[in-house]
């Protein structure tokens, strides 16, 4: 039986790699050593943002609904709190979208939280 030999899948191999960092600057994009490197770092990169984008989200979620707050005249925490003892079953992203979108219903939500306190 005849030797196989590993060519072909070596070069599918590299030119998956190099059809990943298609786009990078300079040898990145051509020679498959610095390609290889460039795409599994821009991999950690991929991962780790796709949990950066969840926290920034919060976090600009809670800045809002926390701006809406202050023009009712009640702090963040404790319309959170308040929000929480009425039962309203809202989440951040809900909240700060009705802040923008319906100052007046956001209003009534915050009378509810105040009252429940």
């Amino acid at each position: 039986m005849a030797r196989v030999k590993g060519a072909m899948m070596t070069r599918k191999r590299r030119n998956k790699t190099l059809k990943l960092a298609k786009g990078y600057f300079g040898a990145k994009s051509k020679h498959f050593k610095m390609a290889k490197q460039a795409v599994m770092k821009s991999g950690q990169y991929a991962y780790i943002g796709r949990k950066q984008k969840k926290r920034d989200f919060r976090r600009l979620w809670i800045t809002r609904i926390s701006a809406a707050c202050k023009m009712n005249g009640i702090n963040y925490s404790s319309f959170m709190n308040g929000v929480n003892k009425a039962g309203i079953n809202l989440n951040r992203k809900m909240l700060s979208e009705i802040a923008i979108s319906d100052p007046a219903g956001f209003t009534a939500i915050v009378e509810k939280a105040k009252a429940a306190l």
